[in-house]
């Protein structure tokens, strides 16, 4: 289901706000790209180790960045929601992808878990939007 452009615009907000704050709190420049998706990424992981419980609060909004961070990458991709009302990034080929949840399971499992925001965006964009999906699981099994 399509999104109504109000709510567009408050995910594009929250998005821009993770780029603002964290480019201001550490000098660097961020975009919606891998490096960027990267750095996110270790904040993330600096966050869970300080102050789990706030950590926790940032689902929204890197949530948002990272949906925006695929829907930069793959053409044709864009916001939708899943039938029980989720928010999705939709591919061209009808495939999708659920940020919030993958950035709420690195928050509550970190990467020693396994749980990576760039790996699910390098999935993302390089098989699943591709419909290659089958072949990133093959790649990972020897």
């Amino acid at each position: 289901m399509a999104l109504s452009e109000e709510r567009l615009e408050v995910i594009r907000a929250n998005a821009e706000l993770v780029i603002r704050e964290l480019a201001h709190a550490s000098g660097r420049t961020l975009g919606f790209d891998g490096d960027s998706v990267a750095y996110v990424e270790e904040f993330i992981e600096r966050q869970r180790a300080q102050v789990p419980e706030t950590a926790r609060g940032l689902v929204g909004v890197i949530g948002c960045y990272l949906g925006e961070a695929i829907i930069e990458a793959v053409p044709g991709a864009d916001w939708s929601e899943d039938e029980n009302g989720a928010l999705i990034v939709l591919f061209a080929n009808s495939d999708a992808v659920y940020p919030f949840h993958k950035v709420e399971k690195q928050i509550a499992e970190g990467l020693e878990a396994g749980e990576s925001i760039l790996s699910f965006y390098n999935v993302s964009i390089n098989y699943v939007a591709a419909g290659k999906l089958g072949e990133a699981a093959s790649e990972e099994t020897p």
